[in-house]
């Protein structure tokens, strides 16, 4: 009974964990959107990290590169990679209010969580990742000019 009881706990936990993180991605999608002077896309990962966590900071590097050149060269889009064990990460992680790894689209007010996709469609489907990553990334560019 009291193993039924810890695995009946546990599933609900995982289950409320995917929930509200699912709920948090929804309503950023559809938040009203004001951008700030730039886009700022933050891969947060861990030290040790397996094969798909490595394709997401990969493909999303990619994409970014292939999508937005110019904006890069400017400074107007910009990728950055931090560890959130190292020390140096803490204030990026309070300013994105970042959780855990996450793939997160910031401009101005506007947080746009992508870790879901990112884990989703970097090792099986990169084209998809692209297509969230340009969907998140061009209304916000669109408002800065």
């Amino acid at each position: 009974m009291k193993k039924v009881l810890l695995i009946s706990a546990t599933m609900i936990a995982v289950i409320a964990f995917f929930a509200f993180r699912q709920a948090n991605t929804k309503v950023s999608e559809y938040n009203t959107i004001n951008a700030g002077d730039k886009v700022e896309v933050y891969y947060f990962h861990l030290t040790r990290r397996c094969v798909t966590c490595q394709a997401v900071e990969n493909e999303t590097r990619n994409a970014i590169q292939a999508l937005y050149p110019d904006e890069m060269e400017k400074g107007t889009v910009s990728y950055i990679v931090l560890n959130l064990e190292d020390e140096k990460s803490k204030p990026a992680i309070e300013k994105c209010k970042a959780t855990g790894q996450s793939l997160l689209v910031i401009s101005g007010d506007t947080r746009i969580d992508l870790t879901d996709k990112g884990f989703m469609y970097a090792k099986t489907s990169p084209e998809k990742l692209r297509s969230e990553i340009k969907k998140a990334i061009d209304p916000l560019l669109k408002m800065l000019q």
